[in-house]
């Protein structure tokens, strides 16, 4: 059930950054970065991480480049804890 919610998050995440990007381009209305961040915290950082490299999104953004490989990171470990533990 955990690779479930990984996975959909992860291709939820890659879109949200896929989107935001578009919008930006074409000045339009965006999604937060407060959304974008959050998405990657609970379990989408993986996405995040594609999203930033593919679309080239978000790339000079401090917190981004910052935050983004942290939660990846963490959720890793949080993973491999839960694997352990089973």
């Amino acid at each position: 059930m955990l690779w479930i919610y990984y996975i959909v998050l992860n291709f939820i995440t890659i879109f949200a950054y896929a989107i935001d990007k578009r919008r930006a381009v074409r000045g339009r209305w965006r999604i937060p970065e407060r959304m974008l961040l959050g998405l990657a915290f609970f379990g989408g950082a993986l996405g995040a991480w594609l999203g930033m490299q593919l679309c080239h999104h978000k790339t000079s953004k401090k917190k981004f480049v910052i935050l983004v490989p942290l939660f990846l990171v963490l959720h890793i470990a949080l993973v491999v804890t839960v694997l352990i533990k089973i």
